[in-house]
């Protein structure tokens, strides 16, 4: 049930239930931001204890060590098995103390997120409501002459449009985020590559520095087709924002006729000529993507700020008049 019925728009009781929605969409937003910054430190928490339980384990073995055992007896023949023992016991007790410092965390932080989940419960769904009421008014002013209505029809048009643009913006920049990873994989690949290359040419790594380098160039050249589809859905979210593009990754050779028959420092300097070329093409299409990438996230932060600037002006209109 909503605060109120489309008999109501226009009354007092109509502002004054627009108003009362706007406070329970606020409350929502700050519970929501509030149970997002619990749940990271709750995580960190998590982690905490994991790597303090580790910690006094540790602690614990080291004591168990000096108070029998053969690491006793070593230190007692050098006479500083007391020091020794009281020290990691000085250890273990500061690492309980940290691990109980930490559980007793973790409990608050737990309640404060079931308050927080109690007080998110009982706002149910303020901001369909408030939406909802917000619509009817929106609807009203327009229907009814009332100037506010043509600022409204323009406010709509424009918060519309500039939504679209926002969400094509949004799914290029996650298609460019993954297209990056990708291309980052075949780069990873092709430096172990050139390592194993290097140490090939320099070193004489033989056949074993062989089979290094073409696992790696084999990883790289699947990497490479997984990353070139990355690049192609990146290229089709694109062309939905006016921009045309066609990026290709340099094909990856992985021949190695001329490790088995021809395996001297000369093969061995062009293939490593012939990688090093090849991360330097797929480093370029990396830096396109990151650049690109970046340029996606700063307008993609002018559209959300646009689009919060123009809800805040709708809202403005329809509530306060």
């Amino acid at each position: 049930m909503t605060p109120y019925d489309a008999a109501d728009a226009g009354t007092p009781d109509a502002a004054d239930a627009l108003l009362t929605a706007r406070e329970r969409v606020r409350r929502l937003e700050r519970l929501t931001s509030r149970r997002d910054a619990v749940a990271v430190q709750l995580d960190e928490v998590a982690a905490l204890l994991g790597d303090l339980e580790d910690q006094l384990a540790k602690e614990e073995e080291d004591v168990s060590r000096l108070e029998g055992g053969f690491s006793a007896f070593l230190a007692g023949l050098t006479g500083s098995r007391d020091e020794r023992l009281a020290r990691e016991r000085a250890e273990v007790l500061a690492v309980r103390q940290r691990l109980d410092g930490q559980r007793g965390r973790l409990e608050w932080l737990n309640a404060d997120r079931a308050a927080v989940d109690e007080g998110l419960a009982g706002l149910g769904r303020a901001r369909e409501e408030y939406d909802a009421l917000l619509e009817r008014e929106e609807r009203r002013l327009v229907a009814s002459g009332d100037p506010r209505g043509r600022e409204l029809v323009e406010l709509g048009h424009n918060l519309a449009d500039t939504r679209a643009d926002l969400a094509e913006h949004q799914e290029a920049h996650r298609a460019g985020v993954d297209a990056f990873h990708g291309v980052g994989e075949v780069l990873r690949c092709l430096g172990g590559a050139r390592g194993a290359s290097r140490w090939d040419m320099l070193a004489g790594g033989g056949g074993f520095a062989d089979m290094m380098e073409h696992g790696h160039l084999r990883d790289a050249d699947e990497a490479a087709w997984h990353a070139q589809q990355l690049l192609d859905t990146f290229a089709r979210e694109l062309v939905d924002i006016g921009v045309n593009v066609a990026p290709k990754l340099p094909e990856v050779d992985t021949r190695w006729f001329a490790d088995m028959f021809f395996d001297n420092i000369i093969t061995d300097a062009i293939k490593h000529h012939r990688i090093a070329g090849t991360g330097a093409a797929v480093a370029e299409v990396a830096e396109w993507v990151r650049r690109t990438v970046e340029g996606l996230e700063v307008r993609r932060e002018e559209l959300t700020r646009r689009r919060d600037a123009l809800t805040a002006r709708r809202e403005e209109v329809i509530v306060i008049g």
